[in-house]
């Protein structure tokens, strides 16, 4: 049901600095501030794909799932509700705000806000980054990947698969313990994947792809030259193939910048790594703190 990443909302103390960081270094196209401030960008023809909201620490405020329709949205939202969970159902004036038709909101079983939308608002041929390059690699993918940190792999793996319908990738085992699941709900290799680090709640990063190898390596180098932190240097992952490096945002939410990943299909059978890259993604500034980490206690939501 669900069709892709659609838009991520994060919040942060630091989020004035997102307004050259995005730009400048990233690429995407920063647009109008929203009402609360928050710093907006495109990375596509679509209206909005991430939110960088004013906040007292960082956090991620909300995940944005495209779904193809309202119908598809009602028949998943009653799956979410049979598993116990409260879902509602969004105002005309927030729904304008995501610049969607509408979405549902809940809070999984993590403490993370999911948002089921449909009817993205899209400007054909209007996008414009905000530095000379290539551009992402989106359309019917999404805008990229977000792995979250969870305290329960398993009971996590269950929800997302068995109540809200993604489709296992394949996994990561290192020295025989369980490091990482991945999921598909299209033909990206995966549109999220899961996590733990010692029991917090979080995101670890998030993933944009663009359209040449070029544009990464230009990225790496704006970064080296503004003395943008480069917590692991160029690779290529086992799993997707994804020649990337990671970067620090400003929020210490790390951002995959990566090109050529491999695509999926229904024929896909999941697969599992013993290492996370045939090469490099060589860890540096390990003094950093390791993820977007949050110290919430999901029963309160």
């Amino acid at each position: 049901m669900i069709n892709a990443l659609g838009y991520l909302g994060i919040a942060s103390p630091a989020y004035a600095e997102w307004r050259g960081f995005g730009e400048e270094v990233l690429g995407l196209e920063r647009i109008d501030d929203g009402p609360d401030g928050a710093i907006r960008f495109r990375m596509d023809d679509a209206e909005c794909r991430l939110w960088v909201h004013p906040g007292e620490g960082n956090d991620i405020a909300y995940v944005g799932w495209s779904l193809s329709s309202h119908d598809d949205a009602e028949a998943l939202v009653t799956r979410i509700a049979a598993a116990g969970i409260a879902v509602e159902r969004a105002s005309e004036e927030d729904a304008a705000a995501r610049n969607v038709t509408g979405y549902y909101w809940f809070m999984d079983i993590a403490g993370f806000r999911h948002e089921l939308s449909w009817g993205q608002w899209f400007r054909p041929q209007t996008f414009r980054p905000g530095r000379p390059m290539s551009g992402f690699s989106t359309g019917d993918q999404g805008m990229g990947h977000i792995v979250l940190l969870v305290p329960n792999l398993y009971a996590a793996d269950r929800f997302y698969r068995e109540v809200m319908g993604f489709h296992a990738s394949d996994k990561i085992l290192i020295d025989g313990r369980l490091e990482l699941l991945f999921y598909h709900v299209n033909g990206r290799h995966h549109s999220l994947a899961l996590g733990t680090l010692e029991g917090k709640v979080g995101a670890h990063h998030m993933m944009l792809e663009v359209g040449a190898l070029d544009d990464v390596g230009k990225a790496q180098d704006l970064c080296e030259a503004r003395g943008i932190p480069v917590t692991s240097t160029l690779g290529r992952h086992t799993n997707d193939r994804m020649i990337s490096f990671y970067l620090q945002t400003p929020s210490d939410l790390r951002i995959e910048y990566g090109y050529g990943a491999l695509e999926v299909d229904d024929l896909w059978v999941p697969k599992t790594y013993n290492q996370s890259s045939i090469w490099g993604h060589k860890k540096r500034h390990l003094d950093l703190p390791p993820a977007m980490v949050i110290d919430r206690d999901p029963s309160k939501g």
